[in-house]
């Protein structure tokens, strides 16, 4: 017997999931956390009844995020991660054989202790002694460093909750402050369809900061808005040439072929971000 999840993207619509079962359910001192069995995608993570990651499709995101700026860079070394309390994309990051050291800043570490219990496909790298996990705030933390990462990757939930702050103005500057000269960051930056006024207010909060910023975009099957967006700061590197076209890590969704595709915009986005 199977139950319904209805998550609700705005007022107008939503989508019901097919439930097996609930595996896990607490309220943090930050969210709403639930790790449920969905009947078409497997386990997940639900977070303030938002999906957030699915063991059925989790890598289509993760290795988007994670592998377009790290093979933008040529020697990426020492990355951050802010949110990404799953594990998926310290996975992903992990894979590249020049990556010394991966700082995971994570506000809820409740979630890190669901995902590592009920979805170890996906959080299998917390184990590498490469990954360095800090519980606290990415606001907060990101005020500290100066030139210190190749590669900041924003992994957060939704612009609600605790993750509201990630998407700032004053937030993206200390990003720029953190990085190297040549640093690269990405963000996920939501739906261009549904949240098309807070997409461009973040792609130009983005490009006020680096100079070159640019769009990605990929379909995720269990976000429930169509296209999702990364946007993409670099000091230096262009993600479209500066490229490295021949991967050596074994991937199930990157290839270099959609690396470059992925920045090519239906003509309503690039409108919007003129």
């Amino acid at each position: 017997m199977s139950y319904q999840f209805v998550e609700e993207h705005s007022s107008a619509y939503k989508v019901q999931w097919g439930i097996n079962e609930v595996l896990y359910s607490e309220k943090t001192p930050y969210q709403n956390l639930s790790i449920v069995d969905f009947v078409e995608l497997g386990r997940a993570l639900v977070l303030d009844d938002a999906v957030q990651t699915t063991i059925q499709d989790e890598f289509y995101y993760h290795e988007m995020i994670a592998h377009v700026p790290l093979f933008t860079h040529p020697d990426p070394q020492d990355v951050l991660i802010i949110g990404g309390g799953d594990g998926g994309t310290a996975r992903e990051v992990l894979k590249h054989k020049s990556v010394r050291r991966v700082d995971l800043v994570e506000i809820d570490e409740r979630v890190i202790a669901a995902c590592k219990k009920y979805l170890p496909e996906i959080s299998c790298s917390f184990d590498d002694p490469r990954l360095n996990v800090i519980i606290a705030d990415g606001v907060e933390y990101i005020k500290r460093p100066e030139n210190e990462y190749d590669v900041v990757i924003i992994d957060s939930s939704d612009p609600v909750g605790p993750a509201v702050e990630l998407f700032s103005k004053d937030f993206y500057q200390n990003v720029y402050h953190s990085l190297r000269s040549d640093g690269i960051m990405v963000a996920q930056t939501d739906s261009p369809c549904f949240n098309a006024k807070f997409f461009k207010e973040i792609f130009f909060s983005i490009s006020a900061q680096f100079p070159l910023t640019k769009v990605y975009l990929v379909c995720v099957p269990s976000y429930i808005s169509g296209f999702w967006s990364f946007t993409l700061g670099s000091k230096k590197y262009n993600p479209v040439e500066d490229y490295r076209k021949e991967p050596v890590i074994a991937t199930r969704f990157y290839t270099p072929e959609l690396h470059k595709a992925s920045f090519i915009l239906p003509r309503f986005i690039e409108e919007l971000l003129k």
